[in-house]
């Protein structure tokens, strides 16, 4: 088992800045990649970004440039930077991590992230 545990939402203005952090512990060793998707509005939820145990990232084209996902192994800790932000990315984010010896994704219980115009 692998639980994460996010922080770092809130409410900020648009062009403003936060840094939202997922915290895994557990079976981590078995983890390939971790990231973050979110919950707009009335929408499914939606890839944000992934980065790999090896540090290869990816990005959703909607946030290519403005977000930028870092991993410190040592805390086992995910950190999705977003700067730049929009009213259009207020939503629900939420960290996953992807095993190999699991087939549905470890979810965390999600940040509320805020962004007024």
């Amino acid at each position: 088992q692998v639980q994460l545990v996010e922080s770092g939402g809130g409410l900020v203005q648009a062009g403003g800045s936060l840094r939202l952090s997922c915290a895994a512990s557990g079976s981590i060793g078995s983890v390939n990649y971790m990231g973050w998707y979110r919950q707009l509005p009335g929408k499914l939820r939606e890839f944000v970004a992934s980065i790999s145990t090896g540090g290869t990232t990816k990005y959703a084209d909607s946030v290519k440039g403005r977000f930028s996902i870092s991993g410190d192994n040592a805390q086992n800790t995910v950190y999705l930077q977003m700067n730049s932000l929009k009213p259009e990315d207020t939503g629900d984010y939420y960290c996953y991590a992807d095993s190999r010896v699991r087939v549905d994704l470890y979810w965390g219980q999600g940040t509320q992230v805020t962004v007024s115009s």
